[in-house]
This record gives C-alpha cells, sequence and structure tokens, in this order.
C-alpha cells in the first residue's frame, strides 16, 4: 500500500508495478482512501509511507502493531529519540520490517566508493567534503510543511548524514556542528553547513535549494590518495575518480568512470525492501536515532 500519494508517492506507484494493492491520501482525490485506518488489513501486507514528517510516527505505530511492514521516507522524524527507539521495538515484537528509505546508499558510484574505502586503498583517511544542492527554494516555500524547522538540513542533510554513516561508518559517529544556516527566500534554512572533527578525519557537509543546475559532490582526501564523485545517475552523467599518490610528489595515477544511465536507485531500494521481508531481516533504527539527535542539535542552534 502507498500512504500518501504525492510525488514520492506517485514514484513509488510506479516502481513497486504489480505489487501495488491499494493507496492512502487525505488530500488526493486518486487515492483510494483517505485514512489508514479505512483501509481493510487484509488488504495488505506492508506500506511505503510516503508522507510529511508530523504524522510519520503515529503512522508507523499504527502499520507495525498490525503487523505490516513499513518503508518510510526519509528522515524518519519524531519527536524526541526515544519514541524511535519504541518503533524499533514494536517492529522487533511482531517480526515486521521498518526500514528508513535513503536511496543514495544504492548510487553506483557511492557504492564504488565505499568498496574503495574499505579496501584500504586509500590509506588513513583525512578529510571529505560532501556538496548536496537542488533548485527547489520556490517549491519548499510554496509547500507549508516543507518551509518549516531545519529546512534543508533536515531535508537533504539527512541524506548527508546517512552517505557519511554509510561511507566511513564508526567514523561519522561524533559530535556534528552547525557551521552556517542562511535563509536567502525561504523562511526556514535555504542553505547550510555543517561539519563534524575528530582529532584524525574531518567531514564536511554543504547543502542548499538554490543550485539551480542540480549537483553532488563528494571529495575525499586520504593518505596514499585521494576519491571523488561528481554528480549522480539522476542528473548524469556520473563520474567516479580514483588518483593514486606519487610519493615524495608529482602528478598523480588516475581512473576514471563516467556512467550515463537512468536513476537505478529506487528500484534497487525497494528490492533491498523485499529481500529484508523475505529474510526476516530484525529491525534495527540506531542510525535513524543518531540521525535525528544530530538533526534535532541543528535545529536548536538555530534558535
Amino acid at each position: 500500500m502507498i500512504a500518501g500519494l504525492g510525488v514520492q508517492g506517485e514514484k513509488r506507484k510506479s516502481i513497486c508495478g504489480d505489487d501495488f494493492v491499494t493507496s492512502v491520501d487525505p488530500i488526493n482525490p486518486q487515492a483510494d482512501f483517505k485514512k489508514i485506518s479505512d483501509v481493510p488489513l487484509e488488504n495488505y501486507d506492508a506500506v511505503l509511507a510516503c508522507i510529511p514528517d508530523s504524522p510519520k510516527s503515529n503512522i508507523i505505530e499504527y502499520c507495525l502493531n498490525h503487523g505490516k511492514h513499513v518503508l518510510v521516507e526519509k528522515p524518519l522524524w519524531t519527536e524526541n529519540p526515544q519514541i524511535i527507539a519504541e518503533l524499533e521495538s514494536i517492529a522487533k515484537s511482531h517480526s515486521v520490517v521498518c526500514y528508513t528509505a535513503y536511496n543514495h546508499r544504492f548510487e553506483p558510484h557511492l557504492v564504488r566508493l565505499q568498496r574503495l574505502i574499505k579496501s584500504g586503498k586509500l590509506g588513513r583517511l583525512y578529510s571529505c567534503r560532501l556538496f548536496y544542492g537542488n533548485g527547489t527554494a520556490r517549491l519548499v516555500r510554496n509547500n507549508r510543511w516543507r518551509d518549516l524547522g531545519g529546512g534543508v538540513l533536515t531535508d537533504l542533510g539527512s541524506h548527508l548524514l546517512d552517505l557519511s554513516d554509510f561511507l566511513f561508518g564508526d567514523l561519522a559517529k561524533g559530535d556534528w556542528e552547525l557551521v552556517s544556516a542562511n535563509y536567502f527566500e525561504n523562511n526556514s534554512p535555504d542553505h547550510g553547513v555543517i561539519e563534524l572533527k575528530t582529532n584524525s578525519f574531518r567531514i564536511e557537509c554543504e547543502m542548499t535549494f538554490l543550485m539551480w543546475r542540480n549537483n553532488f559532490t563528494c571529495d575525499i582526501i586520504a593518505e596514499y590518495g585521494s576519491a571523488h564523485v561528481e554528480s549522480l545517475c539522476k542528473w548524469g552523467p556520473s563520474t567516479f575518480i580514483h588518483r593514486e599518490r606519487v610519493f615524495p610528489s608529482g602528478r598523480p595515477t588516475e581512473k576514471e568512470t563516467t556512467l550515463i544511465q537512468k536513476d537505478p536507485t529506487w528500484l534497487i531500494e525497494y528490492e533491498y525492501f523485499k529481500e529484508l521481508i523475505r529474510k526476516n531481516v530484525i529491525t534495527d533504527l540506531s542510525k535513524d536515532r543518531r540521525i535525528l539527535e544530530v538533526l534535532t542539535n541543528l535545529e536548536r542552534a538555530l534558535i
């Protein structure tokens, strides 16, 4: 079942194909039901929750308590991290999967980058800079539930926090700080920079709704070279570059791979969600709790 038949819901509906059975949305007249409680429980066994942040926890709790698997659009936003712990407990007690969708984990070049990092070929990691920008400032401003709170910090920032976890694991755990938040066109931040620094490693994440040509970049500086991702498949061409350092100095050897293809991440992620269900994987929302704690602290820093 699709809960929330907006832009994301329609996209999820097209991806799930013949698996789709029904939809619920309080506003969209094309939806089959207006309230999730009106949908007969025997009609569905999983929910793709493409809904705003405010009703997420209540709808997820309803679904989990009725033994339904849930894929929820990022971030898993609740009033406090303890609610996420409670949702995890409910999912475990009913042996169902609760999964938060972060589709960029399935981006081909980011998967390649993670493998390179894990291989150890880069040596000790020094610094990473992530940039994510799109041109949706006016759309956000015209949507009353989106132009609130942390703005771009919550929206695109949650993606970058998840990617930091995906790429670096424990290195991305720590105290993230708000470097800057700007309100150029919107009531909530439409441009921001956050940073995590430890004694040995640094991650900087910049995000904005004011990048009129959508763009994504990732640049890693390390002991034995550097690695770079330029753009995502959905905005292609997307390029991966690995540069191997020459000692004591000199022009590095360079390997470059460019992809020109449609965005594969939505379908791969949907199949991944179904595989979690088939394998009866135990729900673990610890990453979501960490991301929520960071986002909550960033919002507090805005006041």
